[in-house]
């Protein structure tokens, strides 16, 4: 046992006594923290289950239908790997796989310049800032069948409001959704009117966490408001710009809704993408065996862009994920 002196006011030493030692907390009993875990799946059990549920029981189950020629009436005939074997020699899959792609890389760009530079705008101290705010989110709190429905009869060629602002100006008219050159091209532009909204408001948000100490100390060293922002600010904001690009990604390669309600696909198929190729196996032709295993060939370009979208990031130093 340790003993200590303890020295009083007028100098003297006290008795020796005995050290005193935290007294450690006692564990709780197996019982109680039993109890407590069980209280506490109690409340999230449910919720976990449907998601889990609705999450992987139907990647299962679509697995298997895609080993197997079904119409969804006969009894499923297992048929191995052929589904996937005759994706290979599908031109109309090729094709769609083409046109996803070209989206993605028209729409992703895109949408993360004009996100920064909406952004940079709204971070702005001006009047009325909140109502350009809220003007700037709406379309994406839209649904992408009435933006689709609208974006028909302002892109329409005859009567569109595009093609008669076109002629006011002196200017041919243009076919948009009608022409197999534009249309892709047209339902980008709808896509991108769309989710601005949402690329803004997260911009916005990155912006106001940027230090403005650091803005400052560029601009008293002699920074110009670009300098400053290309070697100031746009740092700061890698780690979003990584996360926006996987969620835009993943938004262009689903791109579903949008294409139904304005081209279908169409013309001569130019923007049938992966999404709408499945839609029109399965639910039009219904070859489910084959529709999933063409849902499954999307699920691995997705995870494969993702990928490459977060590697190529890790690689310059942003750590979103």
């Amino acid at each position: 046992m340790t003993f200590t002196f303890a020295a009083s006011r007028h100098g003297k030493r006290h008795a020796p006594g005995p050290e005193k030692v935290p007294a450690v907390p006692a564990r709780r009993p197996r019982s109680v923290r039993v109890r407590r875990s069980l209280t506490g799946w109690a409340f999230v059990g449910p919720g976990t289950a449907v998601v889990v549920g609705l999450s992987l029981f139907p990647a299962v189950w679509a697995f298997l239908i895609s080993r197997t020629r079904w119409n969804g009436i006969a009894p499923a005939r297992d048929i191995g790997w052929t589904n996937y074997q005759r994706m290979v020699d599908d031109p109309d899959l090729l094709a769609a796989v083409r046109h996803s792609l070209a989206l993605t890389a028209m729409f992703v760009p895109a949408s993360l310049v004009l996100g920064v530079l909406v952004a940079v705008a709204l971070n702005q101290r001006i009047r009325f800032i909140a109502f350009y705010r809220t003007c700037i989110f709406v379309p994406y709190v839209v649904s992408a069948a009435t933006t689709g429905i609208i974006a028909s009869y302002v892109f329409n060629p005859q009567f569109g409001a595009i093609n008669d602002g076109l002629r006011r100006l002196g200017l041919p008219a243009q076919k948009f959704l009608e022409s197999p050159s534009q249309a892709l091209p047209t339902v980008c532009v709808v896509a991108l009117w769309g989710s601005i909204g949402f690329t803004a408001v997260v911009y916005l948000a990155a912006l106001q966490d940027v230090p403005k100490e650091l803005v400052e100390a560029a601009t008293v060293d002699g920074a110009g408001p670009w300098q400053a922002f290309r070697n100031v600010t746009l740092p700061h904001l890698r780690p979003v710009t990584l996360f926006l690009a996987v969620w835009q990604t993943i938004t262009a390669l689903q791109l579903f809704d949008l294409i139904y309600t304005t081209t279908r696909g169409g013309p001569l198929n130019s923007t049938q993408t992966i999404v709408y190729f499945v839609y029109e196996v399965a639910f039009r032709s219904h070859r489910f065996g084959y529709g999933a295993a063409a849902a499954y060939l999307l699920f691995a370009v997705t995870m494969l862009l993702t990928g490459l979208v977060i590697w190529y990031n890790r690689r310059r130093g942003s750590e979103a994920f």
